[in-house]
């Protein structure tokens, strides 16, 4: 809440915890970013006097420390009288012994007036939903017919799907290994190689994870690939371009159907682009024919060859709106003038790379956002101002079962996958 990701704070606390301890914390602090304003309302209920969540760091520990409570007391199986003594007992490691009586007081009344207390709730949904004001405004005016399934949608948290490596193993195949390990799963429809487990598992515990025969990655994520490689059968010396690969699930999944590629991946970040290399390794992926590159996608001059691309993959930085489900941080994170800023990233991302790809190429468009100001207005502003580029419509029998129009793309709303947009533009010969 002060402004740090979970995704790097996290670790951080995890590795000075004990092992049998850390889904519990896991699961602590995503649910408790999950409810984060819902169970703000609740503590404001509580309080004769609220805490502040900001400029007083006492004050927001203190407060976060209270929602911890009562998410246990709401939502986790944690027996009552353990989540109360444990929360109350917290205090000592914040250095806040002398708040225990309060922390006590409010857990306390809690138990006593749930009841009621839920029946108050504020006809509101950015309170029982938790999100920001901003936030469900923005999804209102975009959808003003599907907005609450996605508020709720984003309050579900994401199952865990895998996509099994077709160049070792058919996803049937893997199921039977998965059964024979005990970890139930089943086949989905929407993508040949997507697995979804009715349990979250520890990777390592998957059957040949280590090996390379499955990667974790959404439905939609999965989607792609087979966008990109549409009709491009297993032509040899295919160029292709992954524009933003980090952390590389994409590229993978390129590779996996079209082994013979010769594939840039770019990403500005070394760091993340080490784990493109990484899972390449793992999946036994990486060959002569693959370069990875650290460069601004943006900034052709200092890293193109000067070669022409036959596709391109634009998986354009975003708000992230469509996986707040895996990462409800995000809805504390951003911040209204974000999306403007993101928009016109990805537009310089777009005009950068268009000269890049060959007459005739496929750039596909991508984001993890279900903002239309990050996709169906970057495309349609960008195909008015381009005269040889056109959508290529994702209307093929086997592309469609999935998503709704949104401009000359397809929108995808959180629920059965994450959220996700995508556009196929093809450049006139």
């Amino acid at each position: 809440m002060a402004g740090q990701s979970l995704e790097q704070a996290l670790p951080k606390a995890l590795a000075g915890s004990k092992p049998q301890d850390q889904g519990f914390i896991r699961a602590l602090c995503y649910g408790v970013l999950r409810e984060q304003r819902l169970l703000t309302h609740l503590s404001n209920q509580l309080l004769s006097r609220p805490l502040k969540s900001k400029g007083n760091r006492g004050q927001a520990e203190l407060l976060q420390l209270i929602l911890t409570g009562l998410f246990q007391l709401r939502s986790m199986r944690v027996p009552p009288h353990a989540a109360v003594a444990e929360t109350v007992a917290a205090c000592n490691s914040l250095g806040q012994a002398r708040a225990r009586g309060l922390v006590n007081a409010v857990l306390r009344r809690y138990q006593r007036e749930a009841d009621q207390l839920t029946a108050a709730l504020p006809d509101n949904p950015a309170i029982t939903q938790s999100h920001p004001d901003w936030m469900v405004e923005l999804i209102k005016q975009d959808w003003p017919r599907d907005w609450p399934r996605i508020l709720a949608a984003n309050q579900e948290p994401g199952p865990m799907i895998l996509r099994t490596n077709k160049r070792r193993i058919p996803a049937g195949d893997y199921l039977q290994q998965l059964s024979a390990a005990g970890i139930k799963a089943t086949v989905l429809p929407d993508a040949p190689q997507a697995i979804q487990l009715e349990e979250a598992v520890d990777v390592h515990n998957l059957p040949g994870f280590d090996e390379g025969l499955v990667s974790v990655q959404d439905v939609a994520a999965q989607l792609a690939a087979p966008l990109l490689l549409h009709n491009a059968g297993e032509t040899s010396g295919l160029r292709l371009l992954d524009a933003c690969a980090a952390p590389g699930g994409k590229t993978a999944h390129l590779l996996e159907l079209q082994p013979q590629l010769q594939l840039t991946a770019l990403d500005k970040d070394a760091e993340r682009l080490q784990r493109v290399a990484d899972n390449l390794q793992r999946l036994g992926l990486n060959h002569d024919q693959v370069k990875l590159q650290a460069a601004d996608a943006g900034d052709p001059d200092d890293w193109w060859d000067g070669m022409a691309y036959d596709r391109i993959l634009l998986d354009a930085p975003c708000s992230g709106s469509g996986v707040i489900r895996r990462h409800p941080d995000i809805k504390w994170l951003r911040r209204p003038a974000d999306i403007p800023q993101l928009a016109g990233q990805q537009s310089r991302l777009f005009r950068a790379l268009w000269p890049l790809l060959n007459p005739g190429g496929l750039l596909l468009y991508a984001t993890c956002s279900i903002f239309k100001t990050e996709g169906e207005a970057v495309v349609d502003a960008f195909l008015e101002s381009t005269p040889d580029a056109q959508a290529d419509a994702i209307d093929q029998p086997s592309e469609i079962s999935w998503g709704v129009t949104s401009g000359a793309g397809r929108a995808i709303l959180p629920g059965a996958m994450d959220g996700f947009f995508y556009a196929r533009l093809r450049k006139a010969v």
